[in-house]
């Protein structure tokens, strides 16, 4: 297994790992489930986070365009299939 972790601008704490079948990429994110809006458009994630106070928006690369995304208990979890 190969990990990554990096931070933000804003402190948001991304790790990804990569397995033989697959990569998971999570993240942090302090807000309730029903504020986080994620599409995926080919390799790229789109993550809108709408908190009643702001809205931001991010967007990173995935490594593949075989995607399914999870969100439970303030973790945004993408995986990604070889």
């Amino acid at each position: 297994m190969n990990s990554m972790q990096r931070t933000g601008r804003d402190e948001q704490f991304l790790r990804r790992y990569e397995y033989d079948d697959e990569w998971i990429i999570a993240a942090d994110i302090p807000v309730e489930e029903a504020s986080i809006d994620v599409d995926i458009v080919g390799t790229t994630a789109i993550v809108v986070i709408d908190d009643g106070d702001r809205v931001a928006e991010t967007e990173f690369e995935l490594p593949g365009s075989d995607a399914t995304v999870d969100i439970a208990n303030g973790v945004l979890t993408i995986t990604v299939a070889k």
